[in-house]
């Protein structure tokens, strides 16, 4: 189908996500003329529902945090660790970076929604049902070719496209940039529930995070909204459902009943919605950017959902895109790699190293830990909260060094 239409914008974002929807809006509201362009149409569903403190320091700098605090979401203020008959929990108030003491739990349906609607009453255009079907970088603008819904197509030209697609890594698989992850495969099997959780015991400000009694390597995250529903899930590699039921329902629930604290927690649980399943979701790129884009959140990199730590790298990696790009189109002379790239890869790096020693064994040590020094567990407090990009914090400044010393201290002095 011959293309006839062309329409020339300042700045394009790809998807309307949380970090498409922040950069849209950080970049509007410093005067830029900005385009969404988003595949799905708003509400759709997607998992990332337990927010970090930090996301909320990046939805104040949009103008969007009386929105969200108005909205009726969920109210978090930590996140708690269960296996076997051991228990430990973080308070986000009591953390060394000074960040937000608490957060909120949503269902991404509703809250990506208000992100992206907030954008518009910015003055941020949104264009939904529409699709990158290509992009040419070899000229002196970027050129992307759009494909509505009727299936009629037009192009945009833009000084700069920012890739907010998310799974979708429009820009990745179009510019051959994906790059193998070095995380093994993972399969995560999820659904929500109508959860009646009537224990005295279960905070529901806050995710808790459990682990099989006997297999350390699988996980389940069980996050409670304000509406007596809750988001519940179980990772595990591949090799860890050759056992189980084909049928997602059954399989899910297979492995509650093989993990007694949250058999009992769930024994009135309404499961009413299908159960759904991601494989082999981590994700790298050879580049976070080139001439013209930038890649933000997981359509750059994705680790692992353990800490819910998604949708902070998205909002951040969305500021620090907004800033550096704001000062480029003023006809600065801007260094993406060292303003953007590498100080982004930094933070990521800090939640990679918690994420392999969560796997390995050493972190979960360290979080069951039962006689941790207040000061020690504030900075680690700090990383669930989302400040992994806080060098102060010795944990942020040498994650791997500081976690091998502390999970041999740990394990040591269990005996």
């Amino acid at each position: 189908m011959p293309i006839t239409e062309m329409e020339r914008r300042q700045v394009v974002v790809i998807g309307a996500g949380p970090s498409g929807a922040i950069a849209a809006a950080l970049l509007k509201r410093q005067g830029h003329d900005v385009l969404i362009i988003e595949r799905q149409l708003f509400p759709r569903f997607s998992i990332g529902e337990s927010l970090l403190s930090h996301c909320l320091d990046f939805v104040e700098e949009a103008g969007m945090l009386d929105a969200v605090q108005a909205a009726g979401f969920q109210v978090k203020n930590g996140a708690a660790f269960a296996w076997r008959d051991e228990y430990s929990d973080f308070d986000f108030g009591d953390t060394f970076s000074a960040g937000k003491p608490t957060t909120f739990q949503v269902e991404r349906a509703v809250f990506d929604k208000l992100l992206a609607d907030q954008a518009e009453l910015q003055g941020v255009e949104v264009r939904y049902q529409q699709a990158i079907v290509a992009a040419d970088f070899a000229a002196a603008k970027p050129r992307l070719s759009v494909r509505r819904e009727d299936g009629s197509e037009y192009q945009v030209e833009a000084d700069f496209v920012l890739d907010a697609s998310g799974y979708g890594r429009v820009l990745p698989r179009l510019l051959d940039l994906e790059a193998p992850s070095n995380f093994p495969i993972r399969q995560a099997v999820f659904t929500h529930v109508e959860d009646h959780i009537d224990s005295p015991t279960f905070d529901r400000k806050k995710i808790l995070v459990s682990t099989h009694p006997e297999h350390r390597d699988v996980w389940f995250w069980l996050i409670p909204f304000s509406n007596g529903r809750c988001s519940m899930g179980v990772v595990a590699a591949a090799e860890r459902f050759k056992d189980k039921p084909d049928d997602l329902d059954a399989c899910l629930r297979g492995f509650i009943n093989e993990t007694p604290h949250l058999k009992a927690l769930l024994h009135k649980t309404v499961w009413d919605t299908p159960a759904r399943m991601i494989s082999g979701y981590s994700a790298n790129v050879k580049t976070l950017h080139g001439p013209g884009f930038a890649l933000l959140g997981n359509a750059a990199e994705f680790l692992d959902p353990v800490f819910s730590s998604g949708v902070t790298i998205a909002m951040r990696s969305a500021s620090m895109a907004a800033a550096v790009l704001h000062r480029q189109l003023l006809g600065e002379s801007v260094d993406w790699q060292k303003e953007f790239a590498a100080p982004l890869k930094r933070g990521v790096d800090t939640f990679r190293a918690y994420v392999e020693g969560w796997y390995d064994g050493s972190f979960q040590d360290v979080i069951y830990f039962a006689g941790g020094q207040p000061g020690i567990r504030a900075m680690i407090s700090s990383i669930l909260a989302g400040y992994a990009w806080d060098e102060r914090n010795p944990f942020v400044a040498e994650p791997k060094r500081r976690l091998r010393m502390l999970a041999e201290f740990c394990a040591s002095s269990r005996g």
